[in-house]
C-alpha cells in the first residue's frame, strides 16, 4: 500500500478512458517498491530523471494507434492523435490528455533551461517540453520512451 493511501488526500486526474475529472490518490513509492515494479531502465528514466538516447526508445517511429499511460502508474498522458515526427529521436506529441494529468517545472540541470514535464499522479519524469512543435499547439511534448506504456486501440 503506498504511503498515501488512505490519507484522504486526493488531485483531480482526466480519465481519458470515461472522459471525466475524476479524484485520484496520489501514487506515493519508495525506490526500492519502484524497482520492483520497473525495469532498471524505467527506474533509472522516470524514477531517476534520466534520458534515453535518440532514437532508441521504441515509441519513437511508432505509428500504432492508442493512449500512452506512464509507465509507472497507468495514467493516461498523451494520445497517439497529437504525436507527430519532430525529428529529435523521442516520441513527440503536440499536446497531453489533460493539463490536469502532467506538471512542469523550470529544468536548469545539465547547462540548460528547459522545462521538465511529470506525471502528475505519480511525479514520474517523462521529458521536456519545447516551444517549437506543431499545429494547433506550437508544444512538442518531447517524452521518454521508458517513462510511456501504449495502450493500443482495439
Amino acid at each position: 500500500m503506498s504511503p498515501a493511501a488512505g490519507k484522504g488526500d486526493s488531485i483531480l486526474i482526466f480519465n481519458a478512458e470515461t472522459g471525466r475529472i475524476e479524484p485520484l490518490v496520489p501514487v506515493i513509492k519508495t525506490d526500492e517498491e519502484w524497482r520492483a515494479i520497473l525495469t532498471p531502465e524505467q527506474f533509472e528514466i522516470a524514477r531517476k530523471k534520466g534520458t534515453e538516447y535518440a532514437f532508441t526508445g521504441k515509441y519513437h517511429a511508432c505509428k500504432e494507434p492508442g493512449m500512452y499511460v506512464c509507465a509507472c502508474c497507468g495514467t493516461g498522458l498523451f494520445d497517439s492523435a497529437t504525436k507527430f515526427d519532430s525529428g529529435t529521436g523521442w516520441p513527440s506529441f503536440y499536446a497531453p490528455v489533460s493539463d490536469l494529468n502532467i506538471t512542469t517545472h523550470a529544468d536548469l540541470s545539465g547547462g540548460m533551461v528547459r522545462t521538465e514535464v511529470l506525471c502528475a499522479r505519480c511525479g514520474a519524469h517523462l521529458g521536456h517540453v519545447f516551444d517549437d512543435g506543431s499545429v494547433p499547439t506550437g508544444k512538442r511534448y518531447c517524452m521518454n520512451s521508458a517513462a510511456l506504456r501504449l495502450l493500443k486501440k482495439k
